[in-house]
This record gives C-alpha cells, structure tokens and sequence, in this order.
C-alpha cells in the first residue's frame, strides 16, 4: 500500500515502506518512492529483488510501469537498486546514478541490459525534468557512499535523503513521522556512526541543506522528518554528528591472535 505525501495539481508523491520488513535481524527494512507529474514518473530507490514484484503490482495502482521515465538510485547498495535488471525489463525507463558506481550497475544486470539506458549524474549534482517539474538530484557525498544523491522535488520540498536519518525499524513504524527527536535520536545513532564517514562530510551537507526549502525530510530506511521545527532539528544533529573516521583509533586495527 502506498502512503500519499503529497498530491495536487498532478503532482503526486508516494512512499511505500512495508514492502521490505526486517526479519529477525536478517533482511533490512526500506523504504521505496514515486513521484508523479503530469504522466510522467520517476521511481526513487526500487529496492533489491524482495521488493520488485509487490512494487510493481502496487505501483500499478498509481501509474502504469511500463512508462516509468526514470529509475533513480542514491548509491549502489543492494537494498537501493539490486532490482535494476527487472525494472529495465519490465519498462522503458532510464537509470540515474552517480557516475562513480555507473560501471558497477551491470553487475545487477543480464549482460546488455543497460546499453544506453544509465544517466551519469556528475558529483555537482544535476537537474532532472519530469513531467511539467524536474528533480534535483543533491550532492551528499560520503553520506554514506562515495557517489552519494539526495533527490529533492521543488513542488512538494520533500527532501529524498537516501540512508542520512535512516534508522532500523519495521515496516509499521517506516511510514510515521517522528515526533519525539530526542527520543529518536538513539535509534539512529548506531546506524549513523558506523556508515557515515565523518562530521566533515556532515557539516558541509548541513550547510548545503540549509539553502533548500524542505518541508519534509524522508530517508529510506525507518520513520521521516516534517515540518520546518524537525527538520531543523534533524539538521542541526547531522551538522554536530561525530561518526565513521572520527570515532577509529588503532583498537579497530589489532590483528586477531592466531597461531603461527
């Protein structure tokens, strides 16, 4: 089921975060989207495989697949875009990706697949058309992945922040809106220490964010951002976040004791 974040004037944005539920700690929930404009549509980090065929039957309520315009991913990691190969087959999209991970995307593919189908997104970011309204994909380098893309739509100001404020939870609670940051903030945190890479990446996104107007900030994994106050909340904490190279010293290099 699809959750509506937005809709008017032909301009629909949805979420769909109980596709993927986490299972004993062995599969990662996330979260998927789709954004509408005037019949022309962009699917925003489709999810590996355990997601395609739910997705496909569900979006099919919303907008025909087949004439999906473009498929765009955030980074390369397998809950994003390992799906890539069945949502090439079954439309006549294109693929948005950072151009640092656009050679690696085949490797999700039957050999030919994306001939002249992947679009390079610069490390500068680009300006995505759709519809009657465009995309903005958002440099977030290093957030995790080294070619790393928000997607921020201008009509509804939701910022797509990729895996920046995700936090593990069930599909249930993927569709909510935090209300209580501080009580959300250690949810997020040991997620965000160890697959962020440091507060100086934080910090030049924070001051970055800060030149959008975002209404609402939704990451593909866990609960969203909205509103002007949670936002900035969110902001605020990425800006000030002490994680990844920060937090290493030389106990996480010790060879294991083995004998010789």
């Amino acid at each position: 089921m699809g959750n509506v974040l937005y809709e008017a004037d032909g301009h629909v944005c949805l979420s769909f975060t109980d596709l993927v539920e986490e299972e004993h700690g062995e599969v990662v929930q996330s979260n998927q989207f789709l954004v509408v404009d005037n019949g022309h549509a962009a699917l925003i980090d489709p999810g590996g495989n355990m997601t395609y065929s739910e997705l496909y039957l569900t979006i099919s309520r919303y907008f025909p697949p087949k004439q999906l315009d473009y498929v765009m991913a955030s980074h390369a990691d397998p809950d994003i875009v390992a799906s890539v190969g069945r949502w090439l087959t079954s439309s006549d999209s294109r693929v948005l990706i950072s151009q640092v991970w656009a050679r690696f995307l085949p490797h999700f593919c039957q050999a030919g697949k994306t001939a002249g189908r992947i679009v390079t997104i610069p490390d500068a970011g680009m300006v995505v058309p759709l519809g009657r309204s465009q995309l903005v994909a958002v440099p977030a380098h290093f957030l995790h992945s080294e070619g790393n893309f928000q997607f921020y739509d201008p009509v509804s100001k939701i910022l797509f922040s990729g895996d920046l404020g995700a936090a593990m939870t069930s599909g249930a609670e993927a569709g909510a809106v935090v209300t209580d940051f501080d009580a959300h903030v250690s949810r997020m945190l040991p997620f965000h220490r160890r697959y962020m890479s440091g507060n100086r990446a934080c910090r030049l996104w924070a001051a970055m964010a800060r030149t959008l107007d975002i209404e609402w900030i939704v990451p593909q994994h866990g609960p969203s951002f909205r509103g002007r106050e949670m936002v900035g909340r969110f902001i605020g904490w990425v800006e000030q976040l002490q994680c990844g190279l920060d937090l290493l010293d030389s106990s996480h290099y010790r060879v294991p004791s083995f004998r010789a």
